[in-house]
C-alpha cells in the first residue's frame, strides 16, 4: 500500500471516528480519538498541498456523517425535491471540509511543527461560526455537552473548548516524548474532558411554572388543509389542560415556531381563542407575519384578551432555507424572485431582543436556527433571566438532526448560566437547567405538553462577559509568533 493511500485511509478513519462523538452516538471519547488520528496523519505529510488533502478528507468524512440529516427537508416533498438530497449532503460536507482543509494547509505552510495545527484548526472553526452568516453546527466542542469538560463552556465558550480539545489530542500524539509528569497531566485532562460526568447539586428552582406545548405536526402534514385544524385544536387542548397536581398552575405557556398556520394579521379570533384556553396567562408562540410586503418569522406574546403585547422577529435566518443571499442585490437588476424586500422568502429582524414577561422576568427569544450561534446569544441587549427556544425541528428529520439541535441549546445554557425553556413542534421539548442538564423533556414524535418549574439563573459566566474575544486575541498572538518565527528561520545569517 502506498504512503498516500495509507494517508487517505487514516484520514477517512479520523473523520469517521470523530463523527461518533456527536449525537445521536454521543461517544465523546471517539471525538478525541478521531482528532488524535488526525494529528497522527498530519505527521506523514510532506508539503502544504498534501496537508490540505488530508484535512479535506478528514473533514468530508466527519461532516458527511454528522450532517447526514440535511437530506430531511428535501424529503418532505420527495417527489419534487428528493433528487436534491444527495447533492445537499455532498455540498454541505464539502463546505465544512474546505474549512478543515484550509487549517491543515496553513499549518504545514507556516511550520513543520505539529503543534501549529492546534491554532489553525481552532481558528477555522471560529471562522466557520461567522463567515457567510456562519454555520457552527457539529463543532467538536458540541460532543462534550454531557461531560464535565462541557462545563468549561461557561468559562471559555465553544471555541475555547475546541482549542483545549485540540491541545489535549496533540499532547497524546506527543506522548512518547513527554516526561512522566506531563504524561500524567495529559491523561488527567483527558479523563476530565471525556469520562467524568458532572455531579453538581440540584438547580435552585423559582416559583415560576412554564407549560411547553408539543403538537407533533410532521412537516409533510403541517400545512395540509385537512390536518391544520387537528394540530391547532391539539395545541388548544394541551394549553387548557389541568395543571400538574404536583405543582402550581402554569404561569405562562410556550408554543413552538410557526405554531399556527395563519398570518398574524388575520388571526385576531384565533389569538383570542388561544388566550382563553390559557385562562388569561401569557402565551408565547411562533407565527408568520407580513409588514410592508416583507415576511417575518416571529414570536409574539399574548395578553389576557389575545392582544399582541410583544413581538420578536427572527434575525439570523437560514440561507437558502428562509432567504436567498444577495436577493435584494439581484433585485437591482430586475430579478425580484429572490428578494426579501419584494416578499420572496423572509426578511431578518433587527437583532437580539428581550421579552419582558413581568413577574416571570426577562426572556431572550431564539427561533430555531438562532440557538446554533453562541455569539447571537451573547448579543442580548441585557442579561435575561432565561432563554426561550421555539423551534420546528420537523425539518431536521426524526433522528440525528433534532438531537444535535438539542445539544446546542444545552451548550447555550452552560455558556450563559441560564435555563432554557425549549418548545419543539415534533420534539425534543425540554426544560434545561443552567448547567445544561435536561430536567424534563418530551421525546421525538410525541404529542403532549410539559409543566416544568423554571430554574433560577446562575451568576453571569465568564464567557457571557467576554464572548469569543479572548480566543480571538490568543489566536492572533499565536499567528504573530508563528509569523515572526518563520521570518527568523528564513532570514539569512548576516555574519
Amino acid at each position: 500500500m502506498s504512503r498516500r493511500l495509507k494517508g487517505t485511509l487514516l484520514s477517512l478513519i479520523a473523520g469517521t471516528v470523530a463523527a461518533l462523538g456527536q449525537a445521536p452516538f454521543d461517544l465523546s471519547g471517539m471525538m478525541m480519538l478521531g482528532i488524535f488520528i488526525g494529528f497522527e496523519t498530519m505527521r506523514r505529510v510532506r508539503n502544504p498541498f498534501e496537508a490540505a488533502t488530508v484535512g479535506f478528507v478528514v473533514g468530508f468524512a466527519y461532516f458527511a456523517i454528522t450532517l447526514h440529516w440535511i437530506v430531511s427537508p428535501f424529503l418532505v416533498d420527495a417527489a419534487q425535491h428528493g433528487w436534491m438530497a444527495p447533492f445537499a449532503v455532498i455540498l454541505m460536507a464539502a463546505g465544512g471540509a474546505l474549512f478543515w482543509s484550509l487549517a491543515f494547509y496553513l499549518s504545514r505552510r507556516l511550520s513543520a511543527q505539529l503543534w501549529v495545527l492546534i491554532p489553525c484548526w481552532a481558528g477555522v472553526e471560529l471562522l466557520r461560526a461567522y463567515v457567510f452568516t456562519g454555520f457552527p453546527w457539529a463543532t467538536p466542542a458540541q460532543a462534550m455537552v454531557d461531560t464535565l469538560g462541557g462545563q468549561v463552556l461557561a468559562w471559555i465558550g465553544p471555541h475555547g473548548l475546541n482549542l483545549l480539545m485540540l491541545a489535549v489530542a496533540y499532547a497524546f500524539a506527543m506522548l512518547g516524548s513527554q516526561t512522566i509528569a506531563m504524561r500524567f497531566a495529559t491523561w488527567a485532562v483527558l479523563i476530565v474532558l471525556i469520562w467524568s460526568r458532572p455531579e453538581m447539586s440540584p438547580p435552585v428552582m423559582t416559583q415560576t411554572v412554564l407549560r411547553l406545548v408539543q403538537p407533533n405536526a410532521p412537516q409533510h402534514e403541517k400545512w395540509d388543509p385537512e390536518k391544520i385544524g387537528i394540530f391547532y385544536e391539539r395545541q388548544l387542548r394541551f394549553t387548557a389542560a389541568p395543571a400538574d397536581p404536583n405543582m402550581s398552575a402554569p404561569d405562562a405557556v410556550i408554543w413552538p415556531e410557526t405554531a399556527i398556520p395563519w398570518n398574524l394579521t388575520y388571526s385576531e379570533t384565533i389569538l383570542r381563542e388561544i388566550s382563553a384556553a390559557a385562562r388569561g396567562k401569557p402565551v408565547i408562540l411562533g407565527v408568520q407575519r407580513t409588514e410592508e410586503g416583507r415576511h417575518y418569522n416571529s414570536l409574539v406574546t399574548l395578553g389576557p384578551e389575545g392582544d399582541v403585547t410583544q413581538l420578536y422577529d427572527k434575525h439570523h435566518l437560514v440561507p437558502f432555507g428562509e432567504y436567498v443571499p444577495l436577493g435584494n442585490f439581484m433585485a437591482r437588476f430586475g430579478i425580484y424572485g429572490m428578494a426579501p424586500q419584494h416578499g420572496a422568502g423572509f426578511s431578518a429582524g433587527e437583532g437580539a431582543a428581550l421579552l419582558d414577561l413581568g413577574p416571570l422576568g426577562l426572556a431572550l427569544p431564539l427561533i430555531c436556527y438562532e440557538a446554533v450561534f453562541a455569539h447571537d446569544v451573547n448579543a442580548s441587549p441585557a442579561r435575561p433571566d432565561f432563554i426561550i427556544h421555539a423551534t420546528n425541528d420537523a425539518w431536521f428529520g426524526t433522528y440525528a438532526g433534532p438531537q444535535q439541535h438539542l445539544a446546542q441549546a444545552r451548550m447555550r445554557a452552560i455558556e450563559q448560566g441560564l435555563p432554557v425553556a425549549r418548545a419543539a413542534n415534533t420534539g425534543i421539548s425540554a426544560m434545561i437547567d443552567p448547567h445544561g442538564r435536561i430536567l424534563r423533556s418530551l421525546g421525538m414524535g410525541e404529542a403532549g405538553y410539559i409543566d416544568a418549574p423554571l430554574p433560577a439563573p446562575l451568576a453571569p459566566t465568564l464567557y457571557s462577559r467576554t464572548g469569543d474575544w479572548p480566543v480571538v486575541v490568543l489566536l492572533l498572538v499565536l499567528a504573530g509568533v508563528l509569523r515572526i518565527s518563520a521570518g527568523t528561520v528564513r532570514k539569512p545569517n548576516s555574519d
